[in-house]
């Protein structure tokens, strides 16, 4: 393998994706979400660099080439096993089904090119799929950025736990306007969290429908 800076910052980034459930096994919340939330999105912005960095310095390589991908996969899949293993029970409902298709489009996916082959550059990434890339990484970030909001602000802050929150939000208790102000507040942001993450789930089966369209000529019986 090729040690160049591109390289070095994919290798790196497929490492910072089990890093994010480590985050979640020696510290506790919400410390797990900061660290989680500044490892995901370091990994993030590397991704836009190591490739803008190998095709400006002429340094792509086949190795960086199969890395990228299996590092990107590799970030989204944890990142989803951790938003719905530790989400509440507001969260939980909604996204089990946008994560189940995501996952299932990337297993999908890699089965078709790994079943290809040699023929497998017929599934060359489009634009859709980066626009479907980009919406789950502002989703995930947003998403742990509100498990931040919930358990730092809300519990350590107020000392509330959740069957009181319950209570407020929907009114039974009325003496915590300033509570509920900052209550509504977190669900927004989770709730453009989970928009940005049906959006991705609806990109990811569109384009999981258009590589199967592309593989199809190569799956025919002769």
């Amino acid at each position: 393998m090729k040690w160049n800076l591109p390289n070095i910052l994919t290798v790196l980034r497929l490492l910072a994706a089990p890093g994010l459930a480590v985050m979640f096994l020696y510290f506790t919340r919400p410390y797990a979400d900061w660290f989680a939330l500044i490892l995901f999105m370091s990994a993030a912005i590397t991704d836009w660099f190591d490739g803008y960095l190998a095709r400006a310095w002429k340094q792509e390589t086949k190795i960086g080439a199969m890395l990228d991908p299996i590092a990107d996969k590799a970030m989204v899949v944890i990142a989803l096993m951790i938003l719905v293993g530790y989400s509440t029970e507001h969260w939980t409902p909604w996204l089990v089904l946008p994560a189940t298709v995501i996952l299932f489009r990337e297993v999908f996916v890699s089965g078709l090119r790994e079943y290809l082959g040699d023929t497998a550059g017929t599934l060359k990434v489009t634009k859709l799929a980066k626009w479907k890339t980009t919406a789950q990484m502002v989703a995930i970030a947003i998403l742990f950025s509100q498990g931040i909001f919930e358990h730092y602000f809300v519990m350590a802050t107020f000392g509330m736990d959740p069957t009181i929150i319950d209570q407020v939000l929907t009114g039974e208790v009325e003496d915590h306007n300033h509570l509920r102000r900052h209550l509504e507040g977190m669900f927004w942001s989770g709730r453009i969290g989970l928009w940005l993450l049906w959006i991705a789930a609806t990109l990811t089966l569109i384009t999981g429908y258009d590589y199967l369209r592309k593989a199809m000529p190569h799956l025919k019986e002769s």
